[in-house]
């Protein structure tokens, strides 16, 4: 079949890499793509925000299905958009999306299908005395999100009430995230591990991918500011298959049949952002798409043919309920450019990408990277993504490795945590 993966960053790139092994695929391009994509894939430098060039090009293509990768042209309807032009599509559509692009409908839903969360309230600009008050009835640290997305930042943990006011009058004034922010969710701190769970649903059923970390945090130790995800590892230890069995029972199963029962089924890469609490398994967040970097280290452990799966899903017709995956482990370690997520300066060249060889068990999936003559510089605050895979019950070897491979590539400015996977780690001892 022949496959447009749409999207520029590392998550594309990871689903390029992993398609380009699927035995079903004959032809693969990646709109716009990265430097990374363009050595398996035909690159079409078409702007993601324009639909109709999008569908123009897949139709040039001839293609049989599209695999769209962010969040932002989720949340605008441009799935729908390609269904309705007669192309199969991986992604949900402008309604279901809602999970991810409002936090405030994504919390109501979770209340009216009982899905555990944190205790929340929904707060609109008008709304800033109310919220105010608000933050008096809770303890401290709280925790204030935009509703909308702000890519991957608009989630604030405060410590103190006077800097949760703050925020607040910064979020619904306009200040922090623009219209991102008009809406706020507040709720309670929650505390636990993490853990990351992507279901391929059909509209009604899904299969689960293996279990990953994301690491938040800028600093290491998990400090500083939230960040797209400075890397990740899977399958994470603290998962066990009996947690696994629980998530699907209570949360993914009454997700996929709440979606589809209030009329909006969802098709595609459902996120689920958990944290293990000592009252039991929450929700923090749901995402619409495959997420980043997890997606990075959870699909280099997927022994099936991937093509086939999203195609099932996408026709609403997935015929399994659990998929095979590698007896391996894999970590991510970001590379990201120097003062992210603040400001941080971008066109450095980067050297050393050639050192880094995938027959020495490494993949290096670029993020936000361009080609500039002969050189690929930077071009994001997440620039790459060096990813590891080893054995799974060596977890130890596979960090050295990644951060091996993470030593022989520089830029001016270069920065990544020196901690990822370390949970991993810890948890097996």
């Amino acid at each position: 079949m022949k496959i447009a993966v749409i999207g520029s960053g590392g998550r594309e790139h990871a689903l390029v890499w992993k398609l380009h092994h699927s035995p079903s695929v004959e032809k693969l391009i990646c709109i716009p793509g990265n430097p990374g994509t363009e050595k398996l894939a035909a690159n079409v430098a078409v702007t993601i925000d324009n639909h109709e060039a999008v569908i123009d090009v897949m139709k040039q293509y001839s293609i049989d299905l599209a695999v769209i990768g962010p969040e932002v042209p989720l949340v605008a309807g441009l799935a729908d958009r390609i269904r309705e032009a007669g192309i199969r599509c991986f992604g949900p559509g402008i309604q279901a999306a809602r999970i991810e692009g409002s936090k405030a409908f994504s919390k109501d839903f979770m209340k009216r299908h009982n899905i555990p969360t944190a205790e929340f309230r929904i707060f609109t600009a008008e709304q800033q005395y109310d919220a105010i008050r608000y933050l008096d009835e809770l303890p401290v640290p709280v925790v204030i999100k935009a509703s909308g997305l702000a890519a991957g930042k608009g989630v604030i943990i405060c410590s103190d009430r006077e800097e949760a006011r703050d925020v607040v009058r910064s979020m619904l004034q306009g200040d922090a995230f623009k219209e991102a922010g008009s809406t706020i969710v507040i709720e309670e701190f929650l505390v636990g591990e993490e853990v990351s769970i992507f279901a391929l649903c059909d509209g009604a059923r899904f299969v689960i991918l293996p279990p990953a970390q994301d690491h938040k945090k800028i600093l290491d130790g998990d400090k500083g500011k939230n960040t797209g995800g400075m890397g990740a590892y899977a399958p994470a230890p603290v998962a066990t298959d009996e947690l696994i069995q629980h998530v699907k029972e209570t949360i993914i199963v009454p997700t996929v049949r709440g979606m589809r029962d209030e009329g909006y089924p969802f098709t595609g890469c459902l996120y689920a952002g958990l944290i293990l609490t000592e009252s039991g398994v929450k929700v923090l967040e749901y995402n619409c798409r495959f997420g980043d970097p997890e997606t990075q280290v959870v699909l280099p452990l997927v022994d099936y043919d991937l093509a086939e799966i999203l195609l099932e899903c996408a026709d609403g017709e997935l015929s399994r309920g659990k998929i095979p995956f590698h007896d391996a482990s894999a970590v991510c370690v970001v590379m990201a450019s120097g003062g992210y997520p603040d400001e941080y300066k971008t066109g450095m060249t980067i050297s050393g990408l050639q050192n880094v060889k995938e027959k020495d068990g490494v993949v290096v999936f670029h993020a936000g990277t361009k080609r500039e003559g002969n050189n690929i510089v930077t071009a994001g605050g997440r620039v790459l993504g060096v990813t590891a895979i080893g054995y799974k019950n060596d977890f130890e070897e596979t960090i050295r490795t990644a951060y091996r491979a993470v030593e022989k590539i520089t830029f001016d400015g270069a920065y990544y945590r020196s901690d990822i996977g370390g949970k991993a780690v810890g948890s097996r001892q």
